[in-house]
């Protein structure tokens, strides 16, 4: 196989990827029936980064794959240099592919003299020379509007719905909202479902103190209900097992857990481990090694979606109807990862 994938005339697809998460490049490729051009990656003594592509770029259409995920400072700076170098080599676009995109949380002010650092690190892309991004399951679906250029906002809720529809009895299915901001995303599972009962925890944050909330009651019925809580992402679990004990306490029958992104960082393990919850539902947006991996978790694979997105933007089709779920023959691809 070729590092270039041929497409339409005068058409060349490149796939790079930088040292976070080689591991799912490797896939993405697999299913495009590519391979990842090689780079040459290192650091100095010092920390700084070098990055150079053994083979040229000129006029293709390059994707660079990078996973936000654990020393996210180095990572974000990494991709950075990768899209300079490809700028400098005259790529004719170039695509930032972050299945998991770094400081997405902080998208708004909620004190006096705060940054919106979601939309700086929009801004370091373009001026990078991104011509585009694609990314998974935004905290705020609204900060597509950073970027002043093509955002494809991919969903894994397609992926996840599959999974949860043969996972559960949904004759006896409830689905919960975590809290008021997660409320329209759990409408959107509930009606895809089938009109399935509706629920959400009525939480406070404090915003003086990073990954805290306090749960303070539940709106809807959950008394021997099997309960699906969909959320983005779980980082230190604090919030989502509090949540977990609140629906056990509440009567509920059994508790899943679904989120795209297991950032599970910190206590996060180990409290997953106690909250109770049924099942827990992850993609592989950032990795999850075999260490943090509990019996009853289950991570899908986030790459036949990545690999659909690239597709679809190489050969100028939509992107939109990845909305709808995965194209035919990227169906069959092991869902797990």
């Amino acid at each position: 196989m070729s590092a270039i994938l041929e497409g339409t005339p005068d058409k060349r697809l490149v796939l790079v990827t930088g040292r976070a998460y080689p591991e799912l490049a490797d896939k993405v490729a697999q299913v495009l029936g590519t391979e990842i051009l090689e780079t040459t990656a290192y650091d100095f003594a010092n920390g700084e980064m070098y990055v150079r592509y053994t083979e040229p770029v000129r006029g293709a259409d390059v994707f660079v794959l990078q996973c936000h995920s654990g020393d996210i400072n180095k990572w974000i700076m990494e991709q950075l240099i990768m899209i300079d170098a490809l700028k400098r080599a005259s790529a004719k676009s170039i695509t930032v592919v972050a299945p998991f995109l770094g400081y997405s949380r902080q998208d708004k002010k909620h004190r006096g003299r705060e940054p919106i650092t979601a939309r700086l690190i929009f801004d370091l892309f373009r001026a990078a020379g991104a011509d585009r991004i694609m990314t998974v399951d935004l905290h705020a679906t609204q900060e597509q509007g950073f970027f002043d250029g093509p955002v494809d906002h991919l969903t894994a809720t397609p992926v996840l719905l599959d999974y949860v529809r043969g996972a559960l009895p949904l004759d006896n299915t409830t689905v919960v909202s975590p809290d008021a901001g997660r409320i329209k995303v759990s409408e959107q599972w509930a009606a895809k479902l089938g009109n399935l009962p509706l629920a959400f925890i009525h939480k406070q944050r404090d915003i003086t103190r990073p990954n805290h909330a306090e749960a303070h009651g539940i709106i809807g019925d959950v008394d021997g209900r099997d309960c699906v809580v969909v959320d983005d992402m779980i980082d230190t679990a604090g919030t989502i097992c509090e949540a977990v004990r609140t629906l056990n306490n509440a009567g509920a029958k059994s508790v899943t857990l679904v989120a795209t992104h297991g950032l599970l960082s910190g206590p996060a393990v180990e409290r997953l481990s106690k909250c109770g919850a049924r099942e827990i539902v992850l993609m592989d947006t950032v990795p999850v090694p075999e260490e943090k991996r509990l019996p009853n978790m289950t991570v899908l694979s986030v790459a036949p979606l990545l690999a659909a997105g690239i597709r679809s933007v190489f050969e100028e089709g939509s992107v939109a109807i990845l909305l709808d779920g995965l194209p035919e023959d990227m169906r069959p691809r092991n869902i797990y990862a």
